[in-house]
């Protein structure tokens, strides 16, 4: 089937005309939305997904005399039949033009939606009551929608229609996000209950379930509760029992050492038989009339069964209790609308009664006797359908306070729900890979568990990653107040805390936002710009004044918008998420099945390290030219040579060893990026000096028999070497003198050094006061730096820095 909708006019059309023998009621709009078009949305292969559009006369003396609907397919109305399918025509933020005209001008009619809002748009014009007409906006309310056409007070006739999300597709994108809501609130809730259950008795509560509660829960957990126990008949939990009788001799197949007692007290079972007897005693040889057989059978007795057959059998009572309940509340005596939804209940309940009684026949829970204490075994939390049965009961006993705007029953805001799925899928990446510490999304109100999502609260989760130690939150609608400017309030900030190092205490805070838009540009298919300009805002507005001086710090170090797109390969050539790499602040797709780039990024944030971490922050302008003698880290090798033909080599095969014990921190290895080659006077006479300096590719720690471009000793062919792949040596020029000092292995220093010394005994200041001296005299002149050891590796002092004056510098 060929797309209906290319070529679609950009007008509004006609979409719904109803006509009656007292009033006309047309709705008009566009019949597509250009995101979900640009999108592809809706769609189940090449072909549109079914719409729901009713009409219901519920005055049965009000006549219908025609009846149509927009179809997409043929573009015009056509008739309205049960035969005909309908196309989605109906989006989340668009406008539609309503328009309700009585045959009889003086009629008084009304336009009736549960929406305050929606109600109140459409009122009757002019000075009649007759003709009402109005705008209709269902902003990002996604689903079902009914509004009545009432006369004094009383419906007439009931539409509903079916409003279609823009951005994502409604059947498997919008479904699969309230799949996870669900999904997630029910995991943190049974995390939370198992972590604080105390062993107890079998009582009730003090404050019971009311029947609503209990059922409304039940409702939503039966199907996985009888999926559980059935999983568990495949592999029931048990224990062997041994069995021990007594029988005649000739039947045992296998009699084990425990006759040999049994036999001592009971001699009359031996008879003298002096021809065939196996025992002697005293010189007579007797055979065993009787022995003892020991069987093992499989016991299914066990505590964790008796748990579920007790589980099942509450729930079975409890329903038995509220049918009785219900039967008697509502008589047949009238029948009303009332009646057909308690008509519902009760085949709803004799259905979970059947599969309760076929649970409770299983083989596994016959002869498994009563449970008179609760105890929490590895069995119910870990086992495959044990723990699955004890989550459900859980939840019955305890009940699940639905709080907040998250699971209220008319919730169809599909940007409130798509920011809430955001911060709990986040929530379960996190869990995925790292232990939770803590969590108060769920908590314990007038002894029931309650959920706490929602725009007025604030929410957070603690983490910790096992491999460091380290530990980081998740928060939910943290207000950032204490700003200079205005206070901020991003959706989700991830605040980590890193370590510099295992000597250093403290530890630094390092914060990123994750914002969710529910927006997408149908041009660009990325975010708005608007949201970009958002999330420098968050970066740049967000700062905590310094305790030592008074200083403003910014304590975002970058900011993200996720926002509903399913491609996440096309989207890495997107520049929002180029932008990532370049200023850490850009884009990510984020919605089921589409949440990789997501995740990578934030392991990549967690597994950073601290100076990583400030990398990926952008720096002003001239930033790293002043704190460049503290960030720059020691990332420069100098080392020695043994002769000039291994020079050579290593210049020509671009690559430089050295025995790994002689670097004294091995775990500067890492840092490293340079390779500077120093000549000693000793043996390359007046071309001493570092005159080549290479850029190092990648380093490998190997042994010394695998670097085969240069001969080894035998005796060192096991011994560990470092490897550096240069990507090309370089000259100095001028060339760093050496003629009082030398180096007996490697030296680190930093490029900092590297480009600025002019003699080799300069690359060994180190420390904050020896190179602010040696800033400020090196402008008056060449310098002589004086160590307390001719090879500067071995130096472990500076005695003194001199100047050379100019006017004698030749």
């Amino acid at each position: 089937m060929d797309s209906p909708r290319s070529g679609s006019p950009n007008n509004s059309v006609e979409l719904l005309w109803v006509r009656t023998d007292r009033f006309d009621l047309y709705i008009k709009g566009k019949p597509f939305h250009p995101t979900a078009e640009a999108l592809h949305l809706h769609r189940d292969g090449d072909e549109w997904v079914n719409a729901t559009l009713q009409v219901e006369l519920v005055d049965k003396s009000l006549q219908l005399q025609e009846l149509k609907s927009f179809s997409p397919v043929e573009q015009k109305l056509i008739d309205f039949t049960l035969h005909n399918r309908h196309y989605p025509c109906f989006y989340e933020q668009q406008n539609y033009e309503v328009i309700i005209q009585a045959r009889d001008a003086d009629r008084e009619l009304q336009f009736h939606h549960e929406n305050a809002l929606l109600r109140e748009a459409v009122k009757p014009i002019g000075t009649g009551k007759g003709l009402l007409t109005g705008i209709l906006n269902f902003k990002n309310e996604v689903g079902y929608t009914d509004f009545e056409i009432r006369e004094h007070g009383r419906p007439l006739l009931q539409v509903r229609l079916e409003i279609f999300p823009s951005k994502i597709d409604y059947k498997e994108d919008y479904q699969n996000i309230l799949h996870d809501v669900n999904a997630q609130v029910y995991n943190l809730a049974f995390d939370f209950l198992r972590t604080t259950y105390q062993t107890t008795g079998t009582a009730q509560t003090n404050q019971p379930q009311t029947y609503s509660e209990f059922f409304s829960i039940l409702r939503g957990i039966f199907d996985h509760l009888v999926r559980s126990v059935e999983r568990i008949q495949n592999a029931p939990h048990h224990r062997l029992q041994q069995e021990r009788r007594e029988v005649l001799a000739d039947k045992v197949k296998r009699a084990g050492r425990e006759n040999h007692r049994y036999l001592q007290k009971r001699p009359h079972l031996l008879a003298h038989d002096p021809n065939h007897g196996i025992l002697s005693i005293n010189g007579t040889r007797y055979q065993p009339v009787k022995l003892l057989e020991t069987k093992r059978r499989i016991d299914y007795d066990t505590a964790e069964n008796r748990f579920v057959r007790w589980a099942l059998c509450r729930i079975q009572a409890k329903l038995k209790d509220m049918r009785k309940r219900i039967s008697d509340t509502h008589k047949p005596q009238k029948r009303t609308r009332a009646d057909a939804v308690t008509s519902d209940w009760l085949r709803m309940i004799d259905r979970m009664q059947t599969h309760l009684e076929r649970l409770l026949r299983l083989d596994f829970l016959q002869g498994v006797g009563e449970m008179r204490q609760m105890s929490l075994t590895l069995v119910l939390q870990m086992a495959p359908g044990y723990r699955d049965v004890y989550r459900d009961y859980l939840f019955l006993q305890k009940g699940l306070s639905l709080q907040g705007d998250l699971f209220r029953l008319s919730l169809k805001d599909v940007a409130q729900l798509y920011e809430y799925w955001c911060f709990l899928k986040l929530h379960s990446l996190f869990k995925k890979h790292y232990d939770l510490l803590s969590q108060d999304i769920v908590r314990v109100q007038h002894g029931s568990l309650s959920v706490y999502l929602d725009k007025s609260r604030q929410a957070k989760s603690r983490f910790r990653d096992r491999r460091t130690g380290e530990e980081f939150s998740l928060q939910y609608n943290t207000p950032f107040r204490n700003v200079p400017t205005l206070a901020q309030q991003p959706d989700n900030v991830l605040t980590i805390q890193k370590q510099a190092s295992r000597r250093e205490r403290t530890k630094r805070e390092y914060r990123y936002v994750f914002d969710a838009k529910y927006r997408i540009n149908p041009v660009s298919l990325g975010p708005e710009e608007d949201d970009i300009n958002t999330m420098h805002r968050y970066r740049d507005a967000i700062v905590q004044e310094s305790r030592d001086d008074g200083t403003y710090e910014r304590q975002m170090f970058g900011a993200y918008v996720l926002f509903p797109y399913h491609d996440e390969d096309k989207f890495r050539e997107h520049h929002f998420y180029k932008s990532i790499k370049k200023v850490n602040v850009g884009a990510l797709p984020f919605l089921p099945g589409s949440t990789e780039l997501v995740e990578t990024l934030l392991q990549e944030l967690i597994q950073d390290s601290p100076e990583k971490a400030h990398e990926r922050a952008t720096p002003t302008r001239g930033t790293a030219e002043y704190f460049q003698e503290k960030l720059t880290p020691k990332n420069v090798l100098i080392g020695a040579l043994r002769t000039r033909e291994q020079w050579e080599i290593n210049r020509d095969h671009r690559f430089y060893h050295i025995q790994l014990s002689k670097l004294k921190k091995q775990d500067a290895i890492g840092s490293l990026k340079w390779i500077g080659i120093h000549f000693s006077k000793k043996k390359f006479k007046s071309d001493n000096g570092i005159h080549w300096i290479g850029r190092i590719r990648e380093w490998n720690v190997v042994k010394r028999s695998d670097i085969t471009e240069i001969p080894s000793d035998p005796k060192k062919k096991d011994k560990l070497y470092v490897r550096f792949e240069i990507e090309e040596w370089k000259q100095l020029h001028p060339p760093i003198a050496s003629d009082r000092s030398s180096v007996r292995s490697c030296l680190l220093t930093t490029d900092y050094l590297l480009q600025r010394a002019t003699t080799l005994e300069e690359l060994r200041l180190e420390s904050p006061a020896e190179l602010q001296e040696w800033r400020e005299k090196r402008r008056q002149g060449d310098l002589a730096v004086k160590l307390n050891n001719t090879y500067i590796d071995e130096a472990t002092e500076v005695l003194r820095i001199d100047v050379i004056p100019l006017e004698t510098t030749e």
